[in-house]
């Protein structure tokens, strides 16, 4: 019984850092290689997720680590994320992240977006902070 205890403590230990970090890595890279969008779309709203996951965890720690089932909880939940089967992360980024970013992102702070924005190719105006993180297509250096 005591080896068995020992296998499975092991495998805990590694599930966590497979389900989050390698098997997420191997499909993001799968997905940049692939034609289709779906699957980018995936593996950017779980490493979105992801990293917000990883700082609220720190900036909660000192009650986190009250909670005997948190990396149980997170191991669960990641796993939901990844999961093919699910498409959890691209779930939660259609349902919550992407409606708040339409609801406060474009505009918010009683700016008027059509004033403060430049439209351009017809596309819907974007806010400072969003073209200073991601500039149109073509504004982008070459690396």
């Amino acid at each position: 019984m005591g080896r068995l205890w020992t296998l499975a403590t092991h495998l805990h230990s590694v599930a966590g850092p497979v389900t989050m970090l390698l098997y997420p890595l191997y499909a993001s890279v799968i997905a940049i290689e692939s034609t289709t969008k779906v699957d980018d779309e995936q593996w950017l709203a779980y490493w979105i997720l992801y990293s917000f996951l990883t700082l609220m965890e720190m900036l909660l720690q000192p009650i986190l680590q009250w909670i005997p089932i948190w990396h149980d909880v997170k191991l669960v939940f990641v796993a939901w994320l990844v999961l093919p089967q699910f498409r959890g992360a691209a779930y939660i980024y259609e349902k919550f992240v992407r409606e708040q970013i339409r609801k406060h992102g474009r505009g918010g702070g009683g700016e008027n977006v059509a004033s403060t924005s430049h439209h351009h190719h017809g596309k819907a105006p974007r806010n400072k902070f969003v073209r200073f993180i991601a500039p149109n297509k073509g504004e982008q250096e070459a690396y």
